[in-house]
Formats: structure tokens, sequence, C-alpha cells
């Protein structure tokens, strides 16, 4: 079944394709992205009795949110944004767009045409393994400084308090189960602020 994003179809009919564009989703995943992205930005899941978006496809469909949710984006990114046609996209399919997703959003638009004509070329279990390095790669060349702090904090704490970091959580709990939360937003809004900006002038 093909889906022409220039017919105009009623609420009934956007349901029904969805059901029959399911059952073969390799082969349907743009015209399905196409009617999920229009479903999910204008509510018409309300249209339904549902209130959120991943309890009509779930409750519907048996098709888990996060899925839905992708082939969504993947319509909205690759054909919306970025103007790519069907026929490369199907050449390309489903997988491999979504493991080229991360590295394609925020790209340039060079890079961007680069990577689809690596997807195109390269096998699945190559390109899965090009990316996982490339990420590694970038995690080191790049860490995510809050994350050490995060790491130093709790390595510092579990070993004053001798315990695990479980435990640790509790004693937190403990320790701040009667504080000023006012005061507390205040403070960590501060540091936070100060934190942030000795990043950015040291990234600089």
């Amino acid at each position: 079944m093909s889906y022409n994003r220039n017919e105009i179809m009623s609420p009934e009919e956007k349901f029904s394709a969805i059901a029959s564009l399911r059952e073969k989703l390799e082969d349907n995943f743009i015209a399905l992205g196409e009617l999920l992205s229009e479903i999910k930005r204008s509510k018409l899941y309300r249209f339904k009795g549902y209130e959120t978006f991943k309890e009509f496809v779930e409750g519907e469909y048996q098709l888990s949110g996060s899925l839905a949710s992708k082939l969504a984006v993947t319509f909205d990114l690759y054909i919306e944004d970025m103007d790519v046609d069907e026929s490369s996209m199907k050449e390309i399919g489903f997988e491999r767009l979504q493991l080229i997703k991360p590295m394609v959003q925020k790209a340039d638009w060079d890079v961007r045409d680069e990577w689809l004509k690596k997807a195109t070329e390269t096998p699945t279990n190559e390109l899965r393994s090009e990316i996982k390095e490339l990420k590694k790669k970038e995690k080191e060349e790049d860490p995510d400084l809050k994350k050490v702090f995060i790491d130093q904090y709790l390595e510092k704490m579990v070993t004053w308090f001798n315990c695990s970091k479980s435990e640790l959580n509790f004693k937190l709990a403990l320790y701040f189960q009667d504080a000023d939360l006012d005061d507390m937003k205040k403070l960590v809004k501060e540091r936070q602020r100060i934190f942030e900006q000795e990043t950015q002038t040291n990234k600089e």
C-alpha cells in the first residue's frame, strides 16, 4: 500500500492506513512515518479518546511509543527537513537511517550528504561499528564535564562514608529531608551558573 501525502484523508482513513502499513513496516516506514508524524503533530489521537500519542499507538496498534516516534522523526528529518527522495530512503532502509540519524541531526548540509552516501554503500554491521567508534572517539575528545563532576563527587562521598552508592543515596536523603528547598534551589542555580560559565571559558 502506498500513501499519497497530497491526498486528503479522513481521520478514520488515516487510522486504517496505519494498521495496513504496520504489517510490513520495513517496506512502508516512509508512509507510516508520514501518517504518524501528522497524527502526533495535530494531536489527532484525541479523536480516538487518547491523551497522549504513546497511549494511542500502543493501545490501537500494539506499536511501541519509541518506535512510533522514531518513524515520525525519520520522516520529519529526511523528507521534510532534508528533502531526500523516497527511493533513496528505501534503498538505505529504516535501520541504517536510524544508525546515522544522530550524526545527521547535528551535521552541516555537506556532511549530511556524506552520511547518506555512506549509509547507501556500507553494510549495516560495518556502518554500526564505524559509528560506534566515532562516538567513542568524540566522547574521549570532548567528555561530558557534568558527568565527570558527578563521578568525582560520588567517588569522594562513597569513600568518605565508606558505603555503596545506593547507601549513599539513603544518607543524602536523611541529610536533606529537613532542608529549606527554596534556599537549596537558589544555591544550586547559582552554583550551576558558575559551573557552566567556567566550563564555557575553559572550552574557549
